[in-house]
């Protein structure tokens, strides 16, 4: 991770020039990967194969989906925990992480082939193959098939390659593989007239490429090397990385959904109509293929701003976000347009680019284009959008934004409209979801900025200092809530005669690093279904490097009482620290906290659960421990028996040590 020093010109730098330094890596790199998908179609709709061709690749296109959306959830996954660890300085479980994901794309990967040989037909029909396609959709699917470990495992090493420092690493062993792929299909397909086949060879031995060049990277990492036992499985572990890549795999499994009910509603109503099935389906696999590179643009665009916009709303400089919010829709806006000119304007130069001159077969795909790809623009907004609250450490909204249009309102538009419609109301599904999704995503991101339109400065306590100690004892509590920890804390401090910090810990976290003191302060009461990718995102990581460096800088000084912020676990390597876990019974607590905050019972019991799996979340995403195991700590008290009874067994147990 990036330190502090290095993160403060991220609210200081021109926003413009900070676009262009980090999006343009981010736009070639995807747009790479798009080669993937649409060479293939290329080559073989000007082959013999034509249109049918392409239709057999169209219907192996979603199933590859399938395969990669487990490769990304895994790798994304191990890729965010890999971050956490370097963070944490936590080498061994970093190396888990990554062999543990390795190792579980490799088991799911035989597990898809062999599924995938079982039921290969009905898989096949299921995504929209016809009597015609079929015997070319075979040959395809069965050869991708056989290589999808090389693929799913180049996919899921890939993302983790980039978490390991090396983005310009990644791109080109992607690069290399496109570009093989590339030479290899017109080689294949033309001059040894090996048809689909040549096609799906070229693409596996690319993939092949791709991973070669990842496995030699992973003989040179920067911040893990992996050894035997990083490859045995450790479910607890990996439970994290899966919940840190499922945002992913929902992502790329929406696409699946759409693909699937796109297909089958198109094979139907197209079978019904002069076009005949294999047409809308070859048409649309092209349009969707043409359509990712526009998307791809508009995602490096923000994928660039991501850690722009994570810093800035991070220190609340909001009109820092509104600038970089206001440029990317700007320019999104501005491509979105360009590209739905040139499909409304030119949609048989592009479609003539695939093969294929048949009458029927260009007057579907000349509607396609200008009916399914009509508000392209809205859906490129969209698409922005959704990205752009995920930046900004809001993971619930992100989630609604993406499916909304894609699951909410187009899959159901595409079942309903093409039963009073025909064939047409498949395609008009698509720009009728633009419009109801961008309805959706207005309100929210109006709502955002309304929201935090109140805080336009930096809200932090100048007069905060750390306090000068002695060298002794480190006292890190941790304590659930209601428990009086905080207070006890405070005792201990006083008796030992020794400084306290609590709410100091974020003040000076702010000053150091120039974020916001209250949003570092509430890093861990966000109430978010989504609560542990919140914690993953960016302007939250910024905190908590900020907050781990304060605290060790606070242990620097000497002897002192810490509480919270998972301090048990930053500190852990300092010999002076002794770690307390303070808990009380559960109807303890909700007096305590009726008490202290005017709840009623159940209100308190709410307020309990809620901030106990929350501190529970923060203190596992941080140290990969269990918060409250009482292996973790030196000394766990019930402070039922009073807050002054604790605190005294809290320093007869210091002095004791001492001794």
């Amino acid at each position: 991770m990036k330190n502090q020093e290095s993160n403060q010109f991220l609210g200081e730098e021109k926003i413009s020039k900070l676009l262009l330094r980090f999006s343009i890596p981010c736009i070639l790199s995807l747009l790479i990967s798009s080669l993937y998908n649409i060479v293939d179609q290329i080559f073989i709709g000007n082959s013999d194969l034509g249109y049918l061709g392409n239709a057999a690749t169209g219907v192996v296109y979603p199933i590859t989906i399938i395969a990669v959306a487990f490769a990304w959830c895994f790798g994304d996954g191990a890729a965010a925990y890999l971050s956490l660890c370097q963070g944490r300085g936590d080498t061994k479980k970093a190396h888990q992480s990554v062999g543990n994901s390795i190792l579980v794309t490799f088991i799911i990967s035989i597990i898809f082939l062999i599924l995938g040989f079982i039921f290969k037909d009905q898989l096949l029909y299921l995504f929209g193959a016809s009597n015609k396609s079929i015997a070319l959709a075979r040959d395809y699917y069965v050869i991708i098939l056989s290589a999808i470990p090389i693929y799913m495992l180049g996919n899921s090493m890939n993302a983790v390659i980039r978490a390991d420092g090396s983005p310009k690493f990644s791109m080109a062993s992607t690069a290399i593989g496109a570009i093989i792929n590339i030479i290899l299909d017109p080689i294949f397909i033309f001059k040894f007239n090996m048809g689909i086949k040549g096609a799906a060879y070229a693409t596996i031995i690319g993939q092949l490429a791709t991973l070669i060049v990842s496995i030699i990277y992973y003989t040179r990492t920067k911040t893990f090397r992996l050894c035997k036992d990083s490859f045995k499985l450790n479910l607890k572990l990996f439970k994290n990385v899966i919940k840190l890549g499922i945002s992913t795999f929902i992502t790329q499994m929406s696409i699946v959904i759409i693909s699937l009910v796109c297909n089958i509603m198109l094979a139907k109503y197209g079978a019904q109509s002069k076009y005949g099935a294999d047409i809308p389906i070859t048409v649309i696999g092209i349009t969707m293929k043409v359509f990712s590179i526009v998307i791809n643009i508009i995602v490096g665009i923000i994928l660039g701003a991501q850690p722009i916009l994570g810093y800035n709303y991070g220190a609340k400089k909001m009109d820092r976000v509104k600038e970089t919010f206001s440029k990317v829709v700007i320019t999104s806006t501005i491509i979105g347009i360009i590209f739905t000119i040139i499909f409304e304007l030119c949609p048989s130069l592009i479609i003539s680019i695939f093969g294929s001159n048949k009458e029927l077969y260009m007057e579907f795909a000349v509607l396609t284009f200008r009916l399914f790809l009509m508000l392209v623009t809205l859906t490129c907004l969209i698409k922005m959008c959704s990205i752009f609250f995920q930046a900004v450490g809001e993971p619930l909204k992100s989630a609604i934004v993406s499916l909304a249009r894609d699951i909410v309102f187009f899959v159901p538009l595409v079942i309903i409209l093409p039963k009073y419609m025909g064939i047409k109301g498949a395609l008009i599904a698509a720009p009728i979801a633009d419009i109801l999704g961008i309805i959706i995503t207005s309100i929210l991101i109006i709502k955002f900025f309304r929201d935090n339109s109140i805080v336009e400065e930096i809200s932090q306590d100048n007069n905060v200092y750390l306090k000068d100690s002695k060298k002794g004892v480190i006292i890190a509590i941790s304590r659930t809530h209601g428990s009086q920890g905080k207070a006890i804390g405070e005792l201990v401090a006083a008796k030992l005669k020794i400084p306290y910090y609590y709410k100091e810990m974020t003040a000076l976290a702010a000053k150091e690093s120039g974020l916001d003191k209250e949003f570092v302060s509430n890093i861990n009461r966000k109430q978010d279904i989504l609560h542990d990718l919140y914690l993953t995102t960016s302007p939250v990581k910024y905190a908590i490097e900020a907050q781990d460096k304060v605290i060790k800088m606070i242990a620097d000084k000497g002897s002192c009482v810490i509480v919270g912020r998972a301090a048990d676990y930053v500190l852990r390597n300092n010999t002076d620290l002794v770690k307390i876990f303070i808990h009380a019974p559960l109807e303890y607590r909700v007096s305590k906290v009726m008490e202290m905050y005017n709840d009623n019972k159940t209100k308190a019991k709410k307020n309990i659960e809620l901030s106990d799996k929350h501190r529970a979340s923060y203190y596992e995403i941080i140290s990969g421990q269990t918060w409250g195991n009482a292996q973790n700590y030196d000394l766990c008290i019930d402070s039922s028996i009073g807050k002054e009874e604790a605190a005294t067994i809290i320093c007869d147990y210091i002095k004791k040590i001492k001794k």
